[in-house]
């Protein structure tokens, strides 16, 4: 490959689709200002179908999801395919939560989960439990982003020394500060759209590269080393069933991801979009055949990078120029994910901890100002993070997040029925339940999975599972003594008292 040519067009493709995207962008928000937090984190709740339908998926599917999936295929075989039931259960799961927790968002002015739970429970300090472990769960994942940027930088030959990727790093991430701090939710949905446009052309044009450079599916599969190169032995299955289950559960309790079904115009609009998501499930299932194209490619990554076989399988079939357009299309997808998880952490931070907590009376401008700074801190955190820190710090840092942030699943799923339990059985679960996956993760040296015996032979299950087991058995024990014990609920409220603005500015008559 032409190493400054592939440069030249991964840079152009780049700063072209960030400039424009802050330029439909900035139009967009002459319409409405985003001065509330409402319009900075949710967009307005506007968003129709094909625009949520981009900003979800371009949110769920993460830049590293397009390069760890074939990475993993590449690297270990069939395990790898357990992102495709993952995302499949996702789709069906979003259908029937989705717009429930929306409709109850909209009705109660919601914008954060923690706000369900607040509002649900009446519980300050379930709360809290929900926003700081999102936050702790959130920040490593946006460094993640970074690692895929990382790895098509490398394949650019930008991370030689160090200084120049670090350098591009650094100025990509600026565009993506500035925009998510000037205009919110609606600078990732504007790059959405670009982004779904370059996923779904980088997947045709690599399959054909793959096509016409390897030959039919059959001959490269037999050049990859035939049906060992996917197959997936049975010891293996608990392991796959529980990564694909643990993994969907755990999508729905990132806030960003519920922050995105937020901004919906309508709880309708979620079925729909909930069903297109099958569309980003095809082309990860395509990418994660890639895997098997980059072992009958011969690709040899350095090891323990297994995320630079797709990159580098760009390299090996492409000329200098499409090879540029195709990383640059990774790098895209790597900001539209990266932007709206730090806008949900923010927004959590700002008001959840700092309105609820630290400043009761502060006015809608002050709280969107501290969700703006927020996020700004969010990403020069997760940059020098990124900077600092070797990759795998990342991506066991994300790992132990995914645990810790399906902890709270219980919470946000039962608040849903009518009759909820106990906010002390549910602090009990979600403390234990962390204290489990936290141990687990650590003594099995940060491995996703954890071995269990049953009977005489022994099962690998995702830790996030078994933490999640821990959890709810303890919910229900902890339910029945506080029941046997008659502790009272307390005062439970329907609306979050930091909700509205007529609330605030009564709040601000009465002091």
């Amino acid at each position: 490959m032409d190493n400054l040519v592939a440069v030249i067009a991964c840079a152009v493709v780049v700063f072209a689709g960030s400039v424009g995207a802050l330029l439909v962008t900035r139009r967009l928000a002459r319409r409405k200002a985003p001065d509330e937090l409402d319009g900075w984190a949710l967009a307005g709740r506007r968003l129709g179908g094909p625009l949520l339908w981009c900003l979800l998926g371009g949110t769920i599917y993460t830049a590293y999801t397009f390069t760890a999936v074939p990475g993993t295929v590449f690297s270990s075989g069939g395990i790898g395919f357990y992102a495709l039931p993952y995302t499949v259960m996702s789709c069906v799961i979003g259908f029937v939560l989705l717009p429930k927790l929306v409709s109850v968002a909209r009705t109660h002015g919601f914008i954060t989960v923690a706000d369900l739970v607040r509002g649900r429970y009446g519980s300050p300090l379930l709360s809290l439990a929900v926003s700081l472990t999102g936050i702790f769960a959130t920040m490593p994942y946006v460094a993640l982003q970074l690692v895929g940027i990382r790895a098509v930088l490398t394949v650019l030959g930008l991370y030689a020394d160090g200084g120049a990727g670090d350098l591009v790093l650094t100025v990509v991430f600026g565009i993506l500060a500035i925009s998510t701090y000037r205009y919110g939710m609606r600078a990732p949905t504007v790059a959405a759209v670009f982004k779904a446009g370059l996923a779904v052309a980088c997947t045709v044009v690599l399959a054909a590269l793959v096509l016409v450079e390897l030959g039919s599916p059959a001959d490269v599969l037999e050049r990859a080393g035939g049906a060992q190169a996917v197959s997936l032995p049975p010891a293996l299955w608990p392991a796959y069933a529980s990564l694909a289950l643990g993994s969907a559960l755990a999508l729905f309790a990132f806030p960003h991801v519920l922050m995105v079904a937020f901004a919906a115009r309508r709880p309708e609009v979620l079925r729909r979009t909930s069903v297109g998501l099958l569309g980003w499930t095809t082309m990860l299932g395509v990418f994660a055949l890639f895997g098997v194209a980059a072992l009958a490619a011969g690709v040899r990554t350095p090891r323990g990078q297994s995320e630079l076989a797709i990159p580098m399988l760009m390299d090996a079939l492409a000329p200098g120029w499409l090879t540029g357009i195709l990383l640059a299309a990774l790098i895209v997808a790597a900001l539209v994910p990266a932007a709206v998880m730090s806008i949900g952490a923010a927004t959590l931070f700002a008001r959840n901890v700092y309105v609820e907590f630290v400043n009761p009376t502060a006015t809608e401008a002050q709280e969107t100002r501290m969700a703006r700074s927020t996020s700004l801190v969010v990403k020069i955190g997760a940059l020098a993070f990124a900077l600092g820190l070797r990759d795998q710090a990342a991506i066991n840092l994300h790992l132990l997040g995914a645990v810790w942030v399906l902890q709270t699943l219980p919470m946000i799923v039962l608040g849903l029925r009518r009759a909820t339990p106990h906010p002390l059985a549910l602090l009990a679960g979600w403390l234990v339940g962390m204290v489990t996956g936290t141990v687990l993760v650590n003594v099995g040296g940060f491995a996703p999975l954890v071995p269990l015996q049953v009977g005489a032979s022994v099962v690998h299950i995702y830790t996030g599972i078994v933490g999640l087991a821990v959890n709810l058995l303890v919910i229900a024990v902890a339910q029945l003594l506080l029941g046997v014990l008659r502790v009272p609920r307390g005062h439970l409220s329907v609306i979050h008292p930091i909700d509205s603005a007529r609330v605030r500015r009564e709040r601000g008559v009465v002091s």
